[in-house]
């Protein structure tokens, strides 16, 4: 039995200020740009200033790249185009640069942090800032067995709540949020399609490396089979995230609902992040009011849990490799949004002609 209460976020989470947003919808209607003419940016904007509680909204200065990481055990199956245990590598290659999500964050200047919870390597063979929050090395296959203890959910749940405090606490004003993982995408997919009442083939993708035709089919048998391990405990959510979850889910679940508690917005990367967010909804309905769905990313378990969560993606450039990739590609698009909302200029009033204007003083007088 977890010690954790959940339900303890319903009360935590506030919405973003809807004063603020209506002060920041009646400065936009004041500027020289007409209303409606910047299309998604005067939206961003708005929820920007919402969140900040400021009018006007302050620019994002310090946004940061955090990533959780953990393999999974169902990759054994095949079910991804990678080898199971080899999120390690993905994680090196981050850090040394090689990965897209390197490349972008270092040509915006963002920091990139990542989190082991639990990575099926030597711990040694990587820095110690990223490994000392390791849960466990691995997880179950959830097809046949729990993918972690309900002690090992909770540490690694409480892990993402410590994390989201260390990043509001340190000044940083906007997450962008993503994974590395292998075999995650199969887990959010049974998640995605246990929350929403669906079956697996609904919510089977192809994955970051695209799998051929017969890994899918053993990836729906795998969502399958853990679908039906998941239904029994959809009603206690860290309950759900041991049994078919992992670490690193458990941990960005986390991450999300305290994010959303210290109101420091979010962007959600792809089919793993919005499989946990939709979790968190489940957990605290207002949390999705402080997260932002970046893109598309084509698979079907991903634009089912935006659907349910009425999240709009701002971008349909269709990539699939997650590691928070994505969600960088909209970090520009939400700073240009706070930068027009601060500074466009507002239309001056009009001055009346001087005859009139006399007129309306004297009677007035």
């Amino acid at each position: 039995m977890s010690s954790l209460n959940l339900d303890d976020f319903t009360d935590l989470i506030e919405r973003p200020d809807g004063g603020v947003r209506r002060d920041a919808e009646a400065r936009r209607e004041r500027q020289i740009v007409p209303p409606g003419s910047l299309g998604r940016l005067d939206d961003l904007g708005e929820w920007l200033a919402a969140a900040q509680g400021a009018v006007p909204v302050r620019p994002v200065e310090q946004p940061r790249v955090v990533l959780f990481a953990g393999d999974h055990g169902i990759a054994e199956l095949g079910v991804s185009a990678r080898a199971a245990g080899s999120a390690g590598q993905l994680v090196r290659d981050v850090l040394e640069g090689g990965r897209p999500v390197s490349v972008l964050a270092r040509r915006l200047g963002v920091p990139v942090r990542v989190v082991d919870l639990g990575l099926d390597c030597d711990p040694e063979s990587l820095p110690e800032d990223v490994v000392r929050h390791r849960v466990r090395r691995g997880s179950g296959r959830i097809d046949i067995e729990d993918a972690l203890t309900l002690e090992e959910a909770e540490a690694a749940f409480l892990v993402g709540v410590r994390i989201a405090d260390e990043e509001a606490d340190s000044g940083t004003d906007l997450v962008v949020l993503g994974d590395v993982s292998v075999g995650g995408t199969t887990a959010a997919g049974v998640l995605v399609a246990a929350l929403c009442g669906t079956d697996a083939s609904v919510v089977t993708g192809r994955g970051g490396l695209a799998i051929d035709d017969l890994a899918w089919m053993r990836k729906c048998a795998a969502i399958r089979d853990a679908l039906r391990r998941a239904r029994p405990v959809l009603g206690d959510q860290l309950q759900l995230l041991a049994t078919v979850g992992g670490a690193d889910l458990a941990a960005i679940t986390g991450f999300l609902l305290q994010s959303a508690v210290r109101k420091m917005p979010v962007i959600l990367d792809g089919v793993v992040v919005a499989a946990c967010a939709l979790v968190g909804q489940r957990v605290a309905f207002r949390a999705p009011d402080w997260w932002l769905a970046a893109h598309d990313s084509g698979e079907p378990g991903q634009a089912k849990a935006l659907d349910r969560m009425a999240l709009e993606p701002l971008l349909t450039q269709g990539v699939k490799v997650g590691e928070g990739m994505g969600a960088l590609l909209a970090l520009p698009m939400v700073q240009a949004a706070a930068s027009l909302a601060a500074e466009l200029p507002e239309t001056p009033e009009e001055k009346l002609p001087e005859p009139l204007e006399a007129e309306l003083e004297k009677s007035e007088n």
